[in-house]
């Protein structure tokens, strides 16, 4: 199938579609018929093994082919990779969700924080939205220790578990700082050891400089990060860590281990992961997770209007949850994030199914890109029939 590119030449949809899911297909290529991409690629499992893996395109806006082996920037949804990286050490007994943050990095109790727990930084009500004082050079974000001794000198900007504000850049830094307490490693290493080799996924938390060569350009959003500033806090996590898109495209950052905004893989790999919590935390005769730790992670901690996002949301354990306000589901047990930009991710435990989207072209208004959220849906809609 080929579709017009928003260069008026042709973006050939490769790869494979299974009987039914035609749709997923036909809805990607419509995407590049309309004019909104320059490179992406869809995938979506059933029951663990793909029904749809999909990819088309420009790698970058000098015209080189997206691959199949074409791997981008996915920015928050590495969140749900961090994510598993705790539900893991959680089913080994190491972690406890419910414990305190500083029963495991000790410094963090500073500033009235004693009784923020692990789960209070999984669901994004942990207080803690942004830098105090904020961000001025993007390379600070690079240098761990610093970040880690930022954010345990300060204190929160809320009442912490009472409220939600997305922890847009700052969740990373909590979440591995935590698994490099309990494991003495980086989370990018333990992400690579614990969940991406062992899953076969190309996924990197921290990329080698060998695999700079398959990586996409991204084109940022014409307007940077901006977005009305609903409250206070909304404008101060905003302004804490100013970023325009475009940092991505350098070495230092693809290097640096950035557990909420740094991850670096392509659909096939973000549903090769997530296809494992679709069925239940076992996927290709190799358990994971327990099917309680999965159950956990879809377990409601937090539901109203997000003090960063300005919209209700419903938060689990690292993932946005199925709701009225968020539909992103026909079925009621599915969990899902999103990334600035574009990328995409769900995960459905009722139909056992997971769907995913990267792409390179950022939107500009991520309130009115539906790109990902159509494929999701369409995905979903064929899975459930």
């Amino acid at each position: 199938m080929t579709s017009t590119g928003t260069d008026g030449g042709e973006a050939v949809v490769e790869g494979f579609v299974a009987a039914g899911y035609e749709a997923v297909r036909d809805a990607f290529a419509a995407n590049f018929e309309q004019g909104l991409e320059l490179g992406a690629s869809c995938a979506a499992t059933v029951d663990g093994e793909f029904v749809v893996d999909i990819w088309a395109g420009s790698a970058d806006t000098s015209g080189r082919p997206w691959q199949q082996g074409t791997i981008v920037n996915t920015f928050s949804v590495t969140k749900t990779m961090a994510a598993i990286c705790v539900l893991a050490l959680v089913d080994c007994g190491e972690l406890e969700l419910n414990s305190p943050v500083a029963k495991y990095w000790p410094e963090f109790a500073a500033n009235g924080k004693s009784a923020i727990t692990v789960s209070h930084v999984l669901a994004h009500t942990a207080g803690l939205s942004g830098f105090e004082p904020p961000v001025v050079d993007v390379t600070f974000l690079y240098d761990w220790s610093a970040c880690c001794e930022r954010l345990a000198a300060q204190a929160p900007w809320w009442e912490p578990g009472t409220a939600s504000g997305y922890h847009a850049v700052t969740q990373g830094f909590l979440v591995g700082e935590v698994v490099r307490r309990v494991t003495g490693t980086t989370i990018g290493r333990f992400f690579r050891d614990e969940i991406a080799e062992p899953l076969g996924a190309d996924f990197h938390i921290g990329l080698p400089e060998s695999e700079d060569h398959r990586v996409a350009e991204l084109v940022p959003p014409a307007q940077g990060r901006s977005q009305p500033f609903h409250t206070e806090i909304a404008e101060r996590t905003s302004k804490s860590t100013p970023l325009n898109g475009g940092e991505a495209n350098n070495r230092a950052w693809r290097a640096a281990e950035l557990p909420a905004i740094g991850g670096i893989g392509n659909a096939r790999s973000i549903a090769r992961i997530h296809a494992m919590m679709a069925c239940g935390g076992e996927l290709s005769g190799t358990r994971m997770l327990s099917e309680s730790t999965v159950a956990a992670a879809a377990c409601a901690q937090i539901t109203g209007v997000d003090l960063v996002n300005g919209v209700e949301l419903t938060f689990g354990n690292g993932f946005g949850l199925n709701s009225e306000t968020t539909p992103i589901s026909p079925n009621e047990r599915a969990m899902f994030w999103a990334g600035w930009g574009g990328a995409f991710a769900v995960i459905d435990l009722d139909v056992r199914a997971s769907v995913a989207y990267a792409m390179n072209r950022m939107a500009d208004d991520s309130a009115t890109d539906f790109r990902g959220g159509i494929l999701a849906a369409t995905a979903l809609a064929c899975a459930s029939a």
